[in-house]
């Protein structure tokens, strides 16, 4: 099995490279930390780690690195003397990882999961123990882990749809990692049930909830300034901020379209575009332009630029990171890739600020939190582009209708917090 695995990752890996090394060039900054990718970490970068036991947490990206901050912070008090280090896949959640962790968390990039080079990454790490963050299973770096006799964990796992159909199909494969696992902290019953079935011992599992809730929770006063940034773009104080978060390919076409029909009967509405990934800005730009919405970009007001009232339908937000601080200030939420795309995004942090927020039908990466919501009055889940535009048509002219969709996802975010506890209890108890 192993063999067979290590003759086809190659191929696999040269035949996807050319697309992860072009997605990794459009954002940007990819020369940093590459050499990590293939095993390579400076000895500098470890140099605090020397002679401690070391804790190696994987965040996918950065909803996973902002698990892992609520994670770590649980830990602490309970493994005195640990160091913590957390690897991450991409260049944005590494961002993440550089703007909210403290010194003392080492931060690298995952190595490529040939046998050589996380043969290397574990020499040069020396963990006592690792945690994946949610779920993304690399099979050489989890037999050389077990190899080893290093405990494993996996914490805040939840098992989509699509996964679990994968798994099942390379269950020759997978069976035995998902065994290895000390302990398994799912997000519900169902996932647990599918975890179970893929090999997790039973008793290893234990259903600790979402940190996701955890890491979705205020903390503290916004860095960004949005009302500044808005004066700058000429809105008005009572402006109706439409903020559409984590948006994808087709989204922005037509929740431009809508825009511009809603703001004949609500003139004082202005849209926020925050698309998933900012290296999409130039096709949004030009997807957009035949509408005659007058967009800015976020990134053209960095040095003050101001415009006249009146001449700016719109922000295109082509940064990241901000997503959150816009979302402060929305009178209506839009969770992106539900309408046109299938997955949808984290409903969680429009609930924990307590916003009116719509989504379409497709949250299948989010089914439960997203049924959560809609059953508890907390958020409005909408068939298709149609119904959307008439959910919106109802909801900006009642902002008490608003603010008891809001004041009722702020309960759902608050009734189930707590995960990241309950995890760091679960892996605590096997290192103590």
């Amino acid at each position: 099995m192993r063999l067979l695995y290590n003759l086809l990752f190659p191929v696999f890996f040269l035949l996807s490279a050319p697309y992860y090394f072009w997605k990794m060039w459009r954002r940007g900054g990819w020369q940093r930390g590459f050499g990590e990718r293939f095993g390579r970490i400076e000895s500098g970068k470890l140099q605090t780690l020397a002679g401690a036991k070391v804790l190696w947490l994987h965040a996918v990206s950065v909803g996973e690195v902002n698990v892992s901050l609520q994670l770590i912070a649980a830990l602490r008090p309970r493994l005195a003397g640990w160091k913590f280090l957390v690897s991450t896949t991409t260049s944005t959640g590494m961002g993440e990882l550089e703007k909210k962790f403290p010194a003392d968390v080492t931060r690298i990039y995952y190595p490529v999961d040939f046998p050589w080079t996380v043969r290397r990454a574990l020499d040069a790490v020396r963990p006592a123990a690792v945690v994946l963050v949610e779920a993304e299973f690399w099979p050489n770096y989890l037999w050389q882990v077990h190899q080893r006799g290093l405990p494993a964990f996996l914490a805040n796992a939840r098992v989509s749809d699509k996964s679990f159909c994968g798994y099942r199909r390379a269950e020759f494969l997978f069976r035995e990692l998902f065994g290895n696992f000390t302990a398994v902290g799912a997000q519900n019953d169902a996932d647990a049930e599918r975890l179970r079935e893929l090999g997790c011992r039973a008793d290893a599992i234990l259903v600790t909830g979402n940190a996701k809730f955890d890491a979705a929770a205020p903390t503290g006063g916004s860095s960004l300034d949005v009302p500044t940034l808005l004066r700058q773009l000429g809105v008005p104080e009572d402006a109706q901020l439409l903020v559409a978060g984590s948006t994808h390919a087709g989204e922005e076409l037509l929740l431009a379209q809508m825009f511009l029909r809603l703001r004949e009967r609500f003139p004082k509405l202005f849209l926020v575009l925050v698309p998933r990934h900012f290296e999409r800005t130039k096709a949004v730009v030009e997807e957009l332009r035949p509408t005659g919405l007058r967009l800015s970009l976020r990134t053209e007001l960095t040095d003050g630029k101001t415009f006249t009232a009146g001449t700016v339908d719109c922000l295109l937000v082509n940064t990241t990171g901000e997503l959150r601080h816009f979302y402060r200030h929305a009178a209506v939420v839009f969770v992106g890739k539900s309408l046109t795309a299938e997955g949808g995004q984290n409903p969680i942090e429009p609930g924990a600020l307590g916003k009116a927020m719509l989504f379409g039908p497709h949250m299948e990466n989010f089914r439960p939190i997203a049924a959560e919501f809609v059953a508890n009055n907390a958020a409005v889940q909408v068939p298709d582009a149609v119904a959307l535009e008439a959910a919106l048509t109802a909801l900006l002219p009642d902002p008490a209708r608003c603010e008891q969709l809001g004041a009722n996802a702020l309960r759902v975010v608050q009734r189930n917090q707590g995960a990241s506890e309950r995890t760091a209890e679960m892996i605590a108890a096997q290192l103590s």
